[in-house]
């Protein structure tokens, strides 16, 4: 088995870099990606790990793209050989954005009567990691945070409540122009893969020309496979991007225990995730 799309604490996981390759090891696994939300903060610390494992390491990242319909974009990038000057520098604009963010949503919080501070929200999940990238801190964390003041039950009650869209502690995040995204992605060394096409909310008639133009604009490849679609779906998915020319990768989204249903190694429908996705992908990196 291999997973192509995993998140530790650098962002919203509740495994550290080292300990989410220490679980890869035991469900044998014999690759894995971490794709951290918005930052390269675990990448040192698992790739030793993964090494020290004998496990293929493939850095990368999540990153979130602006996107004018209902839906979400999100962009992996995958096979991050070197961080280029570039790419450091959006990175650490996207964490200033985010801390802006997250010190609006605190200030919300205060005058709903809920005073907390900015380290205790850093704290959950997670600790400090030693990179030049900070944590991305987000909704999660806050989430966390709720459900330690007994505030709210869990995660699900969190974001129904008080952190989604709509709801009183909610501000919508400024994500990356796509050209911009695929841009850093590829002067890193990396392959630019389209994640959860499905959360798109784009329809299935209009799919194949929105993928084509993206193409066209630098993307290399799609998630064709994820828990969160239906095996039909996927397999439609994967249908349509050979078609393009895309690469196709899947993944679990594994964040541990804040998605418990999602498992390291296992993709829509419980399917493992077999290694000639890997081959796939590798074929297509530099070197």
């Amino acid at each position: 088995m291999i997973d192509l799309h995993t998140h530790s604490t650098a962002s919203d996981g509740s495994f550290s870099p080292s300990a989410l390759m220490q679980e890869a090891a035991r469900r044998s696994l014999k690759a894995i990606a971490l794709t951290d939300h918005d930052t390269a903060a675990g990448l040192i610390e698992a790739e030793r790990t993964a090494k020290e494992l004998g496990i293929i390491f493939i850095p990368g990242i999540e990153l979130e793209i602006i996107w004018p319909s209902r839906g979400e974009f999100h962009l992996l990038g995958l096979g991050l050989s070197r961080l280029s000057p570039g790419f450091i520098k959006a990175v650490e604009e996207i964490s200033s954005r985010r801390e802006e963010r997250n010190l609006e949503i605190l200030e919300r919080m205060k005058e709903a009567g809920i005073i907390a501070t900015y380290e205790e929200i850093s704290s959950l999940p997670g600790e400090e990691l030693k990179s030049e990238f900070q944590r991305s801190i987000g909704r999660p964390h806050f989430a966390s945070f709720l459900i330690k003041r007994k505030i709210v039950r869990n995660r699900e009650q969190a974001f129904k409540r008080y952190l989604g869209k709509g709801k009183p502690f909610y501000i919508s995040k400024e994500g990356m122009e796509f050209e911009k995204a695929i841009e850093i992605i590829k002067e890193s060394g990396g392959k630019a893969i389209l994640a959860h096409p499905m959360s798109l909310y784009t329809g299935w008639g209009r799919l194949p020309d929105l993928l084509k133009s993206f193409k066209e604009k630098g993307l290399d490849g799609i998630e064709a496979w994820h828990p969160a679609a239906k095996v039909s779906s996927c397999k439609r998915l994967e249908e349509i991007g050979r078609g393009l020319g895309l690469i196709i990768t899947a993944g679990s989204d594994f964040h541990g225990e804040a998605s418990p249903d999602r498992k390291l190694g296992l993709t829509a429908g419980d399917r493992k995730i077999e290694d000639f996705y890997l081959e796939e992908l590798l074929d297509e990196l530099p070197g």
